[in-house]
């Protein structure tokens, strides 16, 4: 499994968890299922933070990255995240 096909899965996974009355494919357009609010899209980024252990500058993202699961996992791995989260405080190494 690639990391990027790794990230979608958990991603489906924080869907599941977080919003358990919509159910998300890979391909389902969440600005239309998920997103219906401005809070529902905070709430993901928060989610997205915590889960993938990194910062999303609000700056550097457009309303289409979160329009489906494989953009956010782009999104995710342009911010330094990957498929298994580290502990928060610990340290990058040069591989990463």
């Amino acid at each position: 499994m690639t990391d990027q096909n790794a990230i979608i899965e958990r991603l489906g996974a924080v869907f599941v968890e977080s919003f358990p009355h919509r159910g998300t494919i890979p391909d389902t357009d969440l600005l239309e299922t998920v997103f219906s609010t401005r809070s529902s899209s905070w709430s993901c980024l928060v989610q997205l933070e915590q889960r993938f252990d990194l910062h999303i500058k609000i700056d550097d993202i457009e309303l289409d990255d979160l329009r489906t699961l494989a953009r956010i996992a782009r999104l995710v791995t342009a911010n330094g995240g990957a498929a298994i989260r580290r502990p928060r405080g610990c340290l990058r190494t040069a591989a990463d």
